[in-house]
């Protein structure tokens, strides 16, 4: 359980870091106190996890062809969908996240989002890897 809720936390600094970074993607910008706003960074990453976690892999085998072709470069595109099915079932549940554009800010917002949460993990203890 400590371990779901390290990984919340972390997909929720990684989403704000790529809002704060990425012209078209906002994230909590409306909530006027900040205690709203975090309760939006926290559920829109609860969504998020969802969201890679049923998603991802279905999309991922169905793209397999494409991923393969472009020697990888097609997860990036992948990695922009489930951002932008996160703003989208994001405003059906009423939180504030919204993406501008697929191309742009998606895709860029993918890009960044990957490396920051790559970054985000190397401090974050892993359960499953054995301590030396």
């Amino acid at each position: 359980m400590v371990n779901l809720a390290i990984r919340v936390g972390v997909n929720a600094l990684a989403l704000w870091l790529t809002a704060l970074v990425v012209p078209g993607i906002r994230l909590g910008e409306e909530s006027p106190s900040l205690s709203n706003r975090l309760v939006t960074i926290l559920l829109v990453a609860v969504v998020f996890g969802i969201v890679n976690a049923a998603m991802k892999p279905v999309v991922t085998f169905f793209s397999l062809p494409f991923i393969v072709l472009t020697l990888g470069l097609f997860t990036i595109v992948v990695n922009a969908a489930m951002l932008a099915i996160t703003a989208w079932v994001s405003g059906g549940l009423g939180l504030d996240f919204s993406i501008d554009s697929f191309f742009w800010s998606a895709i860029l917002g993918a890009l960044v989002l990957s490396f920051i949460s790559m970054l985000l993990s190397t401090f974050v203890p892993d359960p499953a890897r054995p301590r030396a």
